[in-house]
């Protein structure tokens, strides 16, 4: 997902796809906040920013693909946070998975019936289409680059605003959709369970006309919006449960209050006055772990753990990062420990040394810059730096986000970097445009601290190709932030992909890890892990740091609050 996330993108922004770690347990199946959900009520959502966009073309981080699940539909879908296995890939408006050609270059999908829109108009395939040309569009298209780098289409293709229509998708009747991919991509089917694979009425969606507004296809629609503020979501009355057997949709509305401190969110939550209650919110600060031990808020405090990975992109386009032994001599002397203090300590984080953490399918497990106690090797680092030239030392910026643990997590590595004459100068960002920002090359400094959260957990295939295929590199919604381009990593993605989501190719992934990070392009740092404490009347609640299912969530009984 998510640049963590988002995602990646990555995403470590707001509810549950940041990470986490825990004091009561790591949840090894799906966490649950305890008893059933029952219809009706409002659920509160506290969260400290606001959300990237409305419009799932444009937006893509854990955070917001799970508040888009809420008012969007697609083709397909990840399963219910509580199923056996939630992060398969089922049905949403297609009658089934899809059917592939025998060549895999062909993939078609036959909608349900009684589909519509908020507005009552039906869904047909034909807006299935067009909502999913809308990923090409060059200033909308900045959200997941699955369904570009897949689906076949003509080289100057520009969205349907631009271009018109997108010949390599097919809609022979109201009913069928048809795809053409470039090339065989066993794993399609969650592509289409990607944000951005939803459907929008034809013509609709240009330019800004989504920065603010929605079209829904799921069980809620907007009501009020005030942007860095708060966003209101109700029923969409024209939504037919008997079509959509994943989102239960138990509350009658939902409320985001955005902008609230994170210190502050957590002594609301702690306390559980009045319609907080109700509410759920991120992982609970590394300041207040101390006082959730009382037996009440164990009870209610639930683990997850961590799927995504936090490190600095460093550009290797711009000196000094153009330079191998610069970008090693870095990865031997941050202090990742340090690090890992700053992002709440042990119990919310783990140091990590690869690229693809332990949860996710095709981790590896190895370190190429070890050190003791994980604080770093000043001695190697300005070896490695002397030998590049760089015997005086060097400086660089980094682009962090604007939130205290952010923060922290910079100041660590400049302090540690110091100590190897590394003179780091912090570029902070708004947190709610910071993933744009850094996703354009021309906007993005020597380096980022950021996130990467799989958009399917099943497969690596979500965590290498996104972040360092080269030829994936653009000049907006660009994901490979190191600007890494090499020609065998390259060709080893591509040889892996063909493999699908199989034994042979999660072996081959770590592989590959470990290939790139000996040319080391980022430096990992830590996985965020979490404990969540909701509102003691929220139900049917399974935190995830990777994408928390909020369509099954609910209260325990909806007159209180």
């Amino acid at each position: 997902m998510s640049q963590v996330a988002r995602k990646s993108a990555f995403a470590l922004t707001i509810v549950g796809a940041l990470a986490l770690a825990g004091c009561a347990g790591t949840a090894e199946g799906p966490a649950d906040a305890g008893d059933e959900p029952q219809q009706g009520g409002t659920v509160h959502m506290l969260q400290n920013t606001d959300f990237s966009y409305l419009d799932p073309a444009r937006g893509w981080d854990g955070g917001v693909n799970a508040f888009y699940r809420l008012m969007y539909r697609g083709l397909t879908m990840q399963a219910a946070g509580d199923a056996e296995d939630p992060n398969a890939i089922v049905p949403d408006m297609a009658t089934s998975l899809g059917e592939e050609s025998e060549d895999g270059l062909t993939w078609t999908y036959t909608l349900k019936e009684d589909l519509a829109f908020d507005n009552g108009d039906p869904i047909t395939s034909a807006e299935v289409k067009f909502g999913i040309s809308r990923a090409w569009d060059p200033q909308i298209g900045i959200g997941s680059p699955y369904l570009k780098n897949v689906i076949d289409a003509p080289d100057d293709y520009e969205g349907p605003y631009v271009s018109g229509d997108l010949p390599t998708i097919e809609t022979p009747d109201a009913q069928t959709i048809v795809f053409h991919l470039k090339e065989p991509f066993p794993e399609f089917d969650n592509v289409l369970a990607q944000a951005n694979a939803v459907p929008f009425p034809e013509g609709t969606g240009g330019g800004d006309e989504f920065i603010n507004d929605v079209i829904a296809s799921g069980p809620y629609t907007l009501d009020s919006y005030t942007p860095g503020s708060s966003i209101k979501l109700v029923r969409n009355e024209h939504w037919d449960p008997a079509t959509d057997e994943v989102r239960k949709a138990y509350p009658d509305a939902w409320e985001f209050e955005i902008g609230i401190d994170p210190a502050t969110i957590d002594e609301r939550m702690i306390a559980g006055q009045g319609a907080d209650q109700n509410a759920i919110g991120p992982k609970i600060g590394g300041a207040t772990l101390a006082r959730i031990q009382t037996p009440e808020l164990q009870e209610r405090a639930i683990t997850a753990p961590a799927y995504c990975t936090t490190y600095m992109g460093m550009n290797t386009t711009k000196e000094p990062f153009d330079d191998v032994r610069v970008r090693q001599a870095v990865n031997w002397a941050i202090d990742r420990a340090s690090v890992q203090n700053a992002s709440g300590g042990t119990q919310l984080a783990d140091v990590a040394t690869t690229i693809i953490p332990p949860a996710v399918t095709g981790h590896k497990d190895f370190d190429l810059y070890p050190s003791d106690g994980n604080a770093g090797d000043v001695d190697k680092a300005t070896a490695l730096l002397e030998e590049a030239g760089y015997a005086d030392g060097l400086e660089f910026t980094l682009d962090i986000r604007s939130n205290p643990t952010a923060r922290a997590q910079a100041e660590a590595v400049q302090e540690s970097l110091a100590k190897a004459n590394i003179d780091v100068k912090l570029n902070v960002i708004d947190s709610a445009i910071y993933y744009e920002t850094i996703a354009t090359p021309s906007q993005q400094n020597d380096a980022a601290i950021t996130g990467w959260c799989p958009d399917w957990a099943s497969s690596a295939s979500t965590f290498i190709p996104p972040l360092f295929d080269g030829r994936n590199i653009t000049d907006r919604g660009n994901q490979n932030l190191a600007q890494f381009d090499d020609a065998d990593v390259n060709s080893r993605i591509d040889e892996i992909k063909a493999m699908g989501a199989t034994d042979e190719a999660a072996t081959a992934w770590g592989d590959l890890d470990e290939q790139i990070m000996e040319q080391a392009p980022i430096a990992p740092l830590v996985l965020e892990n979490g404990i969540f404490v909701p509102g003691e009347n929220i139900a049917g609640y399974h935190p995830n740091t990777n994408m928390t299912d909020l369509t099954i969530i609910g209260l325990k009984d909806p007159s209180k609050g």
